[in-house]
């Protein structure tokens, strides 16, 4: 890869005459400028990952091959695999990941401050122990590989009438606060949108979110999530926080994309 500061970025005011001789002043977007630059180191960025992955490699592919022993031949080694390194991602660093908390916790409407979280039972500050998770098999969800199909992965579902929620707000809405991104694992066969830096800026404008820079957004059908809370899994769950979700709609240049993610999605093979 070239050296990536041979790219010049340039944050430049520009001046324009109106009508009345009134000077008017605008700025390059900073969010556009570094995921431009993300966009550039993110391929060299991907071979290192993918260099880590591969020396621990043989490590995750021995201990699948024992659950699948030790359990039955219908758990699906690959998407034990999977899971273990979409963890692994989401457990580093762990500096990060007490910033990335907090900033969960801060996405509130118009709030430009991390709140503190309330009410919650005192405990560790580094969020990958998880002991209650792990504590049963996980057979029942890696046993079946992702569907995507039927009506929920129809993207003519999609308008500028669908409502949409952010997904840091679903996990919490849900009762998974306490652990990021728990519900894109948990329900991988949830369509999920990834914001890019265009979306953040509209959503950021609205105050859907607050401005995130690089930080991954992604976006959730809020039926999906509404369909959930009334399942058997999750009806009679005390940490149930519906009101957390906000829902809002987006223009239809955001809904066509959207569309276009969904067919993708569903046409990737697991």
């Amino acid at each position: 890869m070239g050296n990536p500061w041979n790219i010049m970025i340039k944050h430049r005011q520009v001046h324009r005459r109106g009508r009345r001789s009134q000077m008017t002043v605008s700025y390059t977007d900073p969010v556009i400028s570094m995921d431009l630059l993300r966009t550039v180191l993110q391929p060299s960025f991907n071979e290192d990952i993918m260099a880590v992955f591969r020396k621990y490699m043989k490590f995750f592919e021995k201990a699948a091959s024992n659950v699948k022993e030790n359990v039955g031949e219908d758990v699906h080694t690959d998407q034990l695999i999977k899971e273990a390194c979409r963890n692994c991602l989401d457990h580093f660093p762990s500096t990060l990941q007490r910033s990335r908390q907090m900033e969960d916790d801060s996405n509130q409407r118009g709030s430009p401050i991390p709140k503190k979280r309330k009410g919650r039972p005192p405990g560790p500050v580094m969020q990958y122990d998880r002991p209650i998770q792990y504590s049963t098999p996980v057979k029942p969800k890696t046993s079946e590989p992702i569907k995507r199909e039927g009506p929920k992965w129809d993207p003519s579902r999609l308008n500028e009438k669908s409502t949409f929620v952010l997904g840091s707000r679903a996990n919490k809405a849900l009762g998974m606060g306490g652990t990021r991104g728990r519900i894109y694992i948990k329900h991988a066969d949830l369509f999920k949108y990834a914001a890019d830096a265009q979306d953040k800026h509209w959503l950021a404008e609205r105050q859907h979110m607050r401005a995130t820079g690089g930080k991954m957004a992604y976006l959730l059908i809020e039926e999906d999530v509404q369909d959930l809370a009334i399942s058997e899994e999750y009806k009679d769950c005390p940490d149930l926080r519906m009101d957390e979700l906000k829902p809002f709609v987006v223009p239809g240049w955001m809904v066509e994309k959207m569309q276009k993610a969904m067919e993708a999605q569903r046409s990737e093979k697991e």
